[in-house]
């Protein structure tokens, strides 16, 4: 199966999304989605883009995506994080994701980043074994830790009743 990666353009979007659905699915999570095409080719595309997003293709049709962005360290400096690297199903096995994390480093080092970090559930053992066998050190004794918009919310209006 030949394939092709290349920067995203924002009619790739539409695409994106449904790769992002798949994986959603996949990681059991199938109504977590909420971003839309136009939030994506809003923030991926103008005067500050807020991501870069490289696209694997097999004739006009995308079959994976891998979607970057610029973070600091304390401890490093610059580094990029890989928020997905997705292969649509069919194509797994075909050297796509290879593919995609290859333009992920050769993007990272031509930044001039100091590392490229990012997460893995720890059920995906195919994933784990894959980035394990590219020299990725998954560092399992840390947890994600998140807060969304609404602990957010909660957050602020637990201190705001505080400082009152």
């Amino acid at each position: 199966m030949s394939f092709l990666i290349r920067k995203a353009k924002a009619e790739d979007m539409g695409a994106v999304l449904e790769l992002v659905r798949e994986l959603a699915v996949f990681e059991e999570e199938p109504d977590a989605v909420e971003v839309t095409v136009a939030d994506l080719v809003r923030d991926g595309f103008g005067d500050r883009p807020c991501f870069h997003c490289f696209v694997g293709t097999q004739g006009a049709t995308v079959v994976g995506i891998a979607l970057v962005y610029p973070r600091y360290s304390t401890w490093k400096g610059p580094i990029l994080h890989l928020e997905d690297l997705i292969v649509t199903e069919r194509m797994r096995g075909s050297g796509l994701g290879t593919a995609l994390l290859d333009a992920v480093v050769r993007y990272g080092s031509d930044l001039g980043v100091k590392r490229i970090s990012w997460e893995v559930l720890d059920w995906n053992e195919p994933a784990i074994a894959f980035y394990e066998a590219k020299g990725a050190n998954v560092m399992r004794d840390w947890d994600v830790v998140h807060l969304d918009e609404h602990a957010m919310a909660n957050y602020l209006e637990t201190l705001d009743n505080t400082s009152s």
